[in-house]
């Protein structure tokens, strides 16, 4: 079949598939990065990569020597904050155990999960069942649902005792590993868990050296525990702490070979570090601006990564953190923070700090608008207290001048911009953008009533 044009489809479609295939590599051969794998955080990366952990990585080499010597390592609690190599390091070393370990023809398993996204005690068992069988290359051997957990519990230990002489079972980011608590006094999903797998070896469920590293941010994590299960766990423990500007600089210096030779304009690492430090020192997050500017540098088809793209990459950054933080809000929380954010924006003004009158009148405006039920103004007031413990806002009390009191100002944490596109992703919201020049009028006249009107 042909079209007007006497052009087949056939020939429509081929030139259409040669089109975007064309444009796939050409985008590919044009990329700033060589190796972009190198800017995964997760990637286990080699120990020359490696910054500011010499003693964590000490400790951790030691704990786990003795199963290469035949006996079995201790357990292991790493704390710290988010992003400061604990999940780095004990990688690395358990890659090399396992490689030294094939050489001395023994079997060592590395059985890692994340409990962040796991709900409930039952799912992390068949969570942990599966990743032993994909490592032992065999069927689970178990459904998900239709057993119960004990019969989870006994597969997981027979695949460990019939395909490796050693496992270490890393538990990432534990303490988020609750489960379903209906009763306050009960304990936390995690707290079973660790009982269980820490005895599983002197109860005799395991044939070989078992031994379990949880991983947390919680420097209290062990106080929250049960006695059975603290006294079973007993682990070493290895200390984490933030890295500081420099450490983050050097860290990303030894992964600029993800780009390509001369693509990095000079001062991109310093910013990167720089915007990371502000950050409580996060390696993930360092990394991840870093890989995020030549992203967005690939995406406009630049030849460089400029500091341009660095600071662009840090306004999507917190334009993702602060979604993430307010997706959770109730509707009349984000009307609230939204009648807040977009005095700025539309304020002749240039107001950075946002009178509490003027909000409130916006809030009042948008809910009639948008038809929802207006809330008073100490609900307005209780709501963006509540921004402020979010670190949303930030609060002050300015006088009005002699004779007319104080009032309480907020200012965005964040760019309003960010903040407002952020929670137009609430549908009704969005519909108060359709008219964006009545919001701004509406803005302007709070305003002059407020200065101008006393």
């Amino acid at each position: 079949m042909t079209d007007r044009d006497g052009v087949s489809e056939d020939d429509g479609q081929s030139s259409l598939s040669q089109s975007i295939k064309g444009r796939l590599q050409e985008g590919a051969k044009n990329s700033v990065f060589r190796e972009k794998a190198l800017l995964d955080p997760d990637t286990v990366i080699d120990e020359d990569r490696i910054v500011g952990r010499d003693q964590q990585l000490d400790d951790v080499i030691t704990y786990l020597r003795p199963t290469l010597q035949g006996n079995r390592p201790p357990n292991m609690l790493l704390y710290g904050p988010s992003g400061t190599g604990k999940s780095l390091i004990i990688n690395a070393v358990c890659e090399q155990v396992a490689e030294l370990a094939e050489s001395q023809g023994s079997r060592f398993g590395v059985i890692n999960i994340n409990c962040q996204t796991i709900k409930s005690h039952d799912r992390a068992v068949y969570r942990l069942v599966e990743r032993a069988a994909t490592q032992a290359e065999v069927d689970p051997g178990v459904p998900q649902s239709g057993v119960s957990t004990d019969q989870k519990l006994g597969r997981f230990y027979d695949i460990l005792s019939e395909h490796f002489d050693s496992v270490i079972i890393i538990l990432d980011e534990i303490d988020l590993l609750i489960g379903r608590q209906r009763d306050p006094n009960e304990e936390p999903a995690y707290s079973k868990l660790l009982y269980q797998l820490s005895r599983a070896s002197q109860l005799g469920r395991i044939d070989g050296d078992v031994s379990v590293a949880a991983l947390t941010n919680d420097p209290r994590f062990m106080e929250e525990l049960d006695g059975r299960a603290e006294s079973s766990f007993n682990p070493q423990d290895v200390v984490f702490s933030d890295y500081d500007a420099n450490q983050l600089q050097v860290i990303l210096a030894r992964r600029k070979d993800a780009y390509h030779d001369e693509v990095l304009e000079d001062g991109i690492i310093p910013l990167s570090s720089a915007f990371a430090a502000q950050d409580h020192g996060d390696a993930r997050k360092a990394i991840d601006l870093f890989r995020k500017a030549g992203e967005i540098a690939d995406r406009r088809g630049d030849n460089e990564v400029a500091e341009e793209h660095v600071r662009d990459a840090q306004t999507e950054a917190e334009r993702d953190r602060t979604l993430a933080q307010m997706k959770g809000l109730s509707s009349q929380k984000k009307i609230s923070l939204y009648a807040t954010a977009v005095v700025p924006i539309y304020s002749r003004r240039n107001l950075t700090a946002v009178p509490t009158t003027i909000a409130y009148r916006v809030y009042q405006y948008l809910t009639e608008m948008l038809g929802v039920d207006e809330k008073s103004r100490d609900s307005y007031l209780r709501y963006m207290s509540e921004a402020e413990t979010y670190n949303f806002v930030t609060t002050e009390k300015r006088g009005r001048g002699y004779g007319n009191g104080v009032h309480k100002e907020y200012t965005l944490v964040d760019d309003p911009e960010v903040v407002a596109e952020t929670l137009q992703a609430d549908v009704r919201l969005k519909e108060a953008m359709e008219d964006e020049d009545l919001i701004q009028s509406v803005v302007n006249a709070q305003v002059t009533e407020f200065f101008e009107g006393k």
